[in-house]
């Protein structure tokens, strides 16, 4: 038995390059059947693509072409400056050159918090690029404003999104004493022993990559201004599977089966015993969700 960690042994294993896409390059990182149907995973805060890391075999040995990108602002991939330069536009348009630039007609996508608020985003404007869409742990934007504007337990819950709005601040607290606050946010915000310490090592190399810190920060800075603008076409046409974990500090589930409710064709699962991290808590039955509802050709799904 090899002495790596999981994450190490997958990473030997990706393939790994830069990728030019609506202007700036990201770091993209593949595995998996080049052949098979392609299945994009996203992201959100405070992670990388190593966030996937208990995904990715369980795809890839099922014959997906597995694509993660480190989204822009994350890891190595460019960091524009100002918090305009990560509007939710601008980030669902980096996935789509992405694809355009490998070729991809259409994949299945994959969310989890952020990354799920940008597969949100392109399910609305851009269904022709989706077979399937799975997300996690992530309301439908619609959902979500409108419990930060009617529901007092889901703003105190996102209390963190207001604090993050202040220049600089947020940036030297959470940088402080190599990271500490920041993994003090995922341990208190999972189960005990979700993350190992060889974990919050790799976590710690990619913040501490120049400017990325503040580049994540700048999702935040950037949502609360637009998250208030009227967006069209809110349905979802394309089926989605929302998986949520029920321990969640920063999200509640009772935004769970409305977020279902704006999907033409759409499944909700609710995980009892996880948090946010539910994909990190509970990866058999995680996996077992996704695999289950992207190899599913029912009737219902035959014209996608």
């Amino acid at each position: 038995m090899s002495d790596k960690s999981i994450g190490e042994i997958i990473a030997s294993a990706m393939r790994s390059r830069f990728i030019e896409t609506n202007g700036i390059r990201l770091e993209v990182h593949e595995t998996g059947d080049p052949n098979g149907k392609p299945v994009v995973l996203l992201h959100g805060f405070p992670e990388f693509w190593y966030g996937w890391r208990k995904q990715i075999d369980a795809l890839a040995n099922s014959g997906y072409r597995v694509i993660i990108p480190d989204q822009r602002g994350y890891n190595r991939s460019d960091k524009p400056q100002g918090r305009f330069a990560y509007r939710l536009d601008y980030l669902a348009a980096d996935i789509i050159g992405i694809l355009d630039q490998l070729g991809i007609e259409r994949t299945c996508l994959i969310g989890h918090d952020w990354g799920g608020v940008v597969a949100w985003h392109l399910a609305m404007h851009h269904p022709e690029r989706l077979i399937k869409l799975v997300n996690l742990n992530i309301p439908h934007p619609k959902v979500m404003v409108k419990n930060l504007k009617n529901n007092p337990d889901q703003r105190r819950r996102s209390w963190y999104i207001f604090f993050f709005q202040l220049p600089k601040v947020p940036e030297f607290v959470l940088s402080k004493n190599n990271f500490e606050n920041m993994i003090k946010i995922l341990q208190r915000t999972s189960r005990k022993g979700t993350f190992t310490e060889q974990d919050f090592e790799k976590y710690r190399e990619a913040w501490a990559q120049p400017g990325a810190l503040t580049g994540m920060i700048n999702w935040y800075r950037s949502s609360v201004r637009m998250m208030f603008v009227k967006r069209q076409s809110p349905r979802i046409s394309v089926p989605t599977k929302l998986i949520w974990g029920m321990r969640d500090k920063a999200l509640s589930d009772v935004m769970a089966q409305p977020s279902i409710d704006y999907c033409d064709y759409g499944e909700l699962a609710f995980i009892e015993n996880a948090s946010h991290w539910v994909q990190h808590e509970e990866p058999a039955q995680v996996n077992r969700l996704i695999l289950d509802f992207l190899n599913d050709r029912v009737q219902r799904f035959l014209h996608f």
